[in-house]
Parts: structure tokens; sequence; C-alpha cells
């Protein structure tokens, strides 16, 4: 390796670093956490908030305005496309982020990605589709863009001070904080957004409802907005299942769910359901393998086969169906166990003067209609001003004009040509700006003509700025302007309603009961928490089981798949399932590892299970104090499909045994003192209530606790009533001699 060669520079370089201190270099600080958490935490959040992941009341994000706005500036609002790349270059002067996520918000904006109802940018190409989870987008070098008509309505006098203008991240050039847009287009496309501790999810709405909708609350702002826009509008289509409570609350709050169904066809001569329009929140490819996933699981009979036949023609998705099914019916199936219904969630929280704020849509409207007329406002300011400017000029103008003759041998008398302005001034008692713009005048425009052009000029001009000093000083006047441009952009750019409604009856509102297909199986809980369901026919094929090391059979049954689990742990909490939730299985595979499957909490285990169709029976709880507890088992029955419960059993005292009773039965208690009690189960009176502390049964002496509970086997005690008691709690009874005999005999003749 060659070796560096050291200069007088490199010395002097390290002399510096050398001599250099930097503080607390090295050392190790102690610093509070709400410090950190206010010095580096609270800049990135506000950064998120504000300008990336929160929309403005001009309806855009940061990266939206800024490659909108350089589309704009390089003509493409005119004239042909030019290639993606070019745009995500220019782009790259406003929006430093990359050149992956400055296209992926041109495709989202493009009308070829169709996430939009009212999409920006005409795009050529292969821009992918919303719809779709596979279906990419091409590369930037392989596809055209240019701005769509609308967004005529985005720049329109932008270059009338109708917004402010920043400088960008390099002060190389300025860019806007707003659009000046014409028409609300904070809900007229759909906006997804995810900041530091708050989210945005702002539907969209049928642009002409919109539009009549501001206009109506321009005139009167008591209007309610769901009488001219009943419902959002998806650029998918579908079908919005209509709850009219739901929608006012949505319509009030900003916040709430919105059901939007597939659309679907019938095709008769070949037995199948064509879906060409669906949710906005899901994919074809998340429907289908949805479809797939029930089927194989038993729960769907009535289809043969599901395939995406997306095609130029647009979506299409295709169920062929068995001979003899009713569609309409399988469909409301379908409606129900898959994503062809789904819920978009509304969260209108917009940026308003630089605050989030969550607003229902009247309340955003009228935000907007602030914000267009102080657009208005500034415009007709800006022409005002200059319309002054220019009657000022003509003013200066006029009184040369009365004497021309004058002005040309002032003109002519002055000797340098830094002196005829002032001699102008002079002359003619004007000031510099008028004195400037007489001098410029060419020669040829000294005529009749020019002169009498130039004075009606001044008629025009006096009358437009009365006309804009009223509009200043009228909302009114300013309130019309803004409902005459919305009606422009009705007349331009509105389309047909593209989602239905369809309003709730009562047969829809009634709980849809999935039909479970029921089997016999066989269940089996190993002491690890696997488990495995397995019909008895997989079972008579291969019946040896496999285990994980030092993992054995805990409990096993044969029932059938329509039941429900109950699933006891060690937190005393119950996690409810049904046995048609687990796949069938093979005795050669580990299992399900029920604390994964059921979401158990970190270091929560199953001890224990119970099989029930009915919810009759008990659980009995035994504790290490001696007490018992006595729950019927419909006490963790419940109406909604609640998967967890908590304070499924007392935790005063640690669980020392529990079992299920389909019935009443005898059963042995031990102590860790060489004692035993025999009780009937039906002594113990049943409580509703599940963490009950329960009743005494066996007492103890100190540092004694029960150790077994176990099933009471005719015949294994040579005098029972040895170990019975007439009352509880008792002592119970030393084992007998003879009883250990006879356990040892039965033991060894293979009787345990």
């Amino acid at each position: 390796m060659a070796r560096k060669k050291i200069t007088k520079k490199t010395q002097d370089d390290g002399d510096l670093l050398k001599n250099t201190h930097i503080a607390n270099a090295g050392e190790m600080i102690e610093q509070h956490i709400t410090d950190t958490l206010e010095i580096n935490y609270m800049p990135y959040a506000m950064s998120v908030i504000l300008s990336r992941a929160i929309p403005e009341i001009d309806g855009f994000k940061p990266s939206h305005r800024k490659l909108l706005y350089t589309m704009y500036k390089m003509g493409l609002l005119t004239g042909g496309r030019t290639k993606s790349a070019n745009i995500v270059g220019q782009t790259m002067r406003l929006n430093p982020h990359g050149d992956a996520a400055i296209y992926e918000t041109m495709v989202r904006l493009s009308k070829g990605n169709e996430a939009l109802l009212n999409p920006f940018v005409d795009s050529k190409g292969n821009f992918g589709k919303a719809y779709s989870r596979d279906m990419h987008y091409a590369a930037a070098r392989y596809t055209e863009a240019k701005l769509e008509g609308i967004c005529n309505e985005l720049f329109r006098e932008i270059d009338k001070d109708t917004i402010d203008f920043v400088d960008n991240y390099d002060s190389t050039m300025k860019e806007p904080t707003l659009l000046p847009v014409t028409f609300p287009s904070i809900l007229a496309n759909t906006n997804l957004g995810i900041a530091v501790g708050m989210a945005s999810s702002i539907c969209s709405f049928n642009l002409k409802e919109l539009c009549e909708t501001t206009i109506e609350l321009i005139k009167n702002l008591d209007h309610n907005c769901i009488e001219t826009m009943p419902a959002p509008d998806f650029v998918g289509g579908g079908i919005i299942v209509y709850n009219l409570d739901e929608m006012e609350e949505i319509y009030r709050t900003g916040r709430g769910g919105i059901k939007v169904r597939a659309k679907y066809v019938y095709d008769k001569e070949f037995n199948c359901i064509d879906i060409k329009e669906i949710p906005p929140t899901t994919t074809a490819e998340a429907i289908i393998d949805k479809i797939i996933e029930r089927v194989k699981a038993g729960s769907i009979k009535e289809i043969t086969d599901v395939r995406d036949e997306t095609d130029k023609q647009g979506l299409k998705i295709t169920i062929d169906l068995k001979r003899g099914t009713d569609a309409d019916k399988l469909m409301q199936k379908l409606y129900r166990l898959t994503p062809l219904e789904d819920s978009f969630s509304c969260n209108f929280n917009v940026l308003v003067d630089g605050y989030p704020r969550v607003m229902g849509v009247k309340d955003i409207l009228i935000e907007w209609i602030r914000f267009r007329g102080r657009c208005v406002r500034r415009r007709v300011m800006f022409d005002l001003n200059k319309a002054e400017s220019k009657l000022h000029l003509l003013r200066g103008l006029e009184k040369i004009l009365l004497d021309i003759d004058k002005a040309i041998a002032i003109i002519r008398k002055t000797e340098e040509e830094a002196e005829v302005v002032p001699n102008l001034m002079i002359g003619f008692g004007i000031d510099e700006i008028q004195a400037e713009y007489v001098a410029e005048i060419k020669l040829r425009h000294l005529n009749r003509e020019y002169i009498l052009k130039r004075l009606k000029d001044i008629e025009n001009l006096e009358n437009t700025i009365k006309e804009m000093k009223e509009i200043l000083d009228s909302k009114a006047k300013i309130k019309k302007i803004i409902i005459g441009e919305l009606t422009d952009v009705i007349k331009k750019y509105s389309k047909e309603r593209k989602t239905e409604l369809y309003y709730v009856t009562e047969e829809d509102s009634q709980e849809f009961v999935e039909e479970i297909p029921d089997y016999a199986v066989n269940l089996f809980l190993t002491k690890g928490g696997y488990f495995k369901k397995i019909t008895p026919l997989s079972l008579r094929m291969g019946g040896e089981h496999k285990f994980k090391e030092n993992d054995e059979i805990f409990q096993s049954f044969e029932t059938t798949n329509n039941n429900d689990l109950l699933f006891f742990t060690d937190k005393c909490q119950v996690y409810k399932a049904k046995v048609s939730d687990f796949a069938d299985s093979k005795a050669s595979v580990l299992g399900e590892y029920i604390p994964s499957k059921l979401e158990m909490e970190e270091g929560e285990n199953v001890i224990y299970m119970v099989v029930t169709n009915d919810y009759k029976g008990y659980m009995m709880f035994f504790f290490d104090n001696g007490k018992a507890a006595k729950v019927t088992l419909s006490s963790y029955a419940t109406k909604t499909n609640r998967k967890k419960l908590i304070k499924a059993y007392s935790d005063k005292s640690p669980l020392a045994a529990l079992m299920y009773l389909a019935e009443d039965k005898e059963i042995v208690l031990e102590t860790t003192g060489g004692r035993c009690l025999l009780i009937d189960t039906s002594v113990i009176s049943p409580k509703a209530m599940k963490d009950t502390q329960g009743v005494g049964c066996i007492t103890l002496k100190k540092s004694q606790k029960l150790s077994l509970v176990r099933d009471y086997v005719q015949g294994e005690f040579v005098k029972p009533s040895r170990y019975k008691a007439k009352n509880l709690p008792s002592a119970g009874a030393v084992i007998s001699n003879e009883d250990v005999m006879k356990k040892n005999n039965m033991t060894f003749e293979g009787f345990e």
C-alpha cells in the first residue's frame, strides 16, 4: 500500500485538530428525557405534521403543491406532454426528498393511476392502478405527463399576489405556500396522511355536488350540507351502504366510517359474477386472496373458481359459481366475509393557518370560503394598485397632451439627457414617475388618435377603480365573485356521480350467521400450548404425534367442528375461539401455538381448555388457600364476538387446579400435609360472578396448601366415609395404611 505523502498543509491541518477543543467531546452527559423530546423529537414531529403529512385548506400537501407548481412553471398547463423524468428532475429544485418519492407523488395525482376522483396530471403510459396491489407503474423515463385542464383552477391569477411565496430550500427560487384554488379541492379528492401522533383521512365528494353545496353555504350559513351533497363519491365507484344518522355524524364531526360495497353483475350465460367496482380501501388481489382463503376453510362452498380478468377496459374480477347457486345470496355472504364490503375511516384533519384541526364538512367549507375570500380580495387589491399606477401615469400624460408643443420644446431645448425628466416635471407640475413615462413615448404616438385613446383609457380606468373599491368594501360582492367562479367550475368540469347509494333495510340490519361446516374432529392441546385439530380419518392414517422437546399432550377431545373453545390462562384471563377458526391439521406437525394465534400477552400461557356449544355446566377453580369457586360456564358466553375476557377467575390466591364439570360429581382434594378430602361438588353453590373468591373447602395448617384435585375413582378407598365431611370447610383425614397399600397394588397392576 502506498504511503501517503505528508505535506506542509496536512501537517498544519493535524496541528489544527490537535489544538481544537470540542466541548463535551467523548463525555457522557446526563439529560432529562423531557429535554430530549423537546429538543430533538418535537421539531421532527412538527415538521412531519406541518410540512409533510397533513393537507392544508387548499387541498394539497407540500409534495403535491411543489410538483404541480413545477409543472405549471414548465408550461405544462398547455401544449404537449413531456417525459416524467424531466418533471421529476425539475421538481427536485423545490422538493429534495429524492426522485422516487416525487415520481410516486405524480403517479398518485395522475389520471392513469385512478386514485383520484378529479386527477390533476394528464398521463400517458403505464402509471399502475390504485385498485391493484401487483400492477406497478413504469419507470419515469418511459411515461409522459402534463397538467389536466382542471389545473387552470389551481393557478388562476397566482401571479396577482393572491397567495404568499417563500424561498425554496436553497433560496434559489420562490414557491407558493398555498395554491389559490377556485373550488374546495380539499374535499374533491381522497387524501390520506399519517403524521406523528395524528393522521388525516379525507374522502372525495362529487365536484358538482361539492360546488353547489359551497354556493348554498355562501348564500346561507345554516344550509344543511347533506341535502345537496348526500354522501362521498369515490373514483372506483361502488355502493355506499347509506345510514343517514352515521353520515350526519361524519358531516358534523369529521370522524366515522363509511361502508362501501363492490358493484357486481350476474352473467347468466356463463353462470358467473363479474365485479367491476370495488371499495377504495382494498385491492383486487386482496379480495381474491380472501375469497380463496374462505373457500379453503369451507366457509364458502358455492364457488368453483375466482380469477382476475382486469384488462385495458378496466377492473374485472370473475367468480364462477356452482350450478343452482343464488348469486345475490352469495354476494351478501361475500360482503360479510371478504373485503368486497369495506369501511372507509374518515378523519377530516386539515391544517388551517398552521394548526391541525379535525372539522366536519360544513366547517371545512366555511374555512375554504374564508380562504378563497382572502385570495379574491388580494387579487382585486393587486389589480387596483396596478390600475391606480396606470391612471397616475395617464394623468401625467393628460397634462402633457394639452400642450404637446411645449413638451417638445422643453425636450429640444434641454442640453443634457439627464435633465429631460426634471425639466418636464417643472414645466407641467408632474412627478418623476409621470415625467419618465412621458419621456419614453415614441414620436409616432404624438398624434390625435393616440391622444383620444389615452384620454378614453382614463375614463375606463376611473370606472374600473371605482368598481374594485366597491368590491373591497363589500363582502357580498366578494361572495358573488366566488359563486361565479364555482359556477364556472361546475359548467367546465362536473361529472356524474360514480358511487351509488344503498339505503339500509331491516333485512340488512339482521345479524349474519356464518354457516360453519360441521364434521367430527379430534382436538389435542399440549402442555407447551400447541393445538391440533385432526379429522378421524387423518388420525387413523398417521397417529404418531410430533412434539417439541419435553412437551406432551395435556388434553384431548372427540368433538365436532361447530363448537366453541375457551382457553384459560395463568393470568386470570380466558380467550374465546371457535374450532372452525383452526385449520385441519395432522398428527405429524407441531400444531398452532395458541398464545400467538390468539394474540395473548407476553409470557401468558394456556393452562386449561374447554370445548362447548351450549355453555352448560360449571367451571371449578381450586386455590392454594383451600377455597373452591364454582362458576356457571354461561358466565363466559357473550352476545358479541369478544375474543378476550379479563378476570376469568379470582387472583386473590394462587390457583391450584381447575376443571370443567358437565354435571356434579365426587372429587378428591389432597394437601401438602398428606390429608385428603372427598366431597361432592353439588354442596358448593354456583356463582355467576367469574372472579368470586369461592368458599372454604379444606382447612390447612400453617405453611400447608392444596396440592392436588382429581376425580374420585369408585372403590379406591376402603372406607370412603373416612374422608367425607358433614360440613365444609373440613380438615379431611390422613390417608390410611389400607388405602396406601390398595393404591400401591392398583398402581402395580396397571390401573393408573
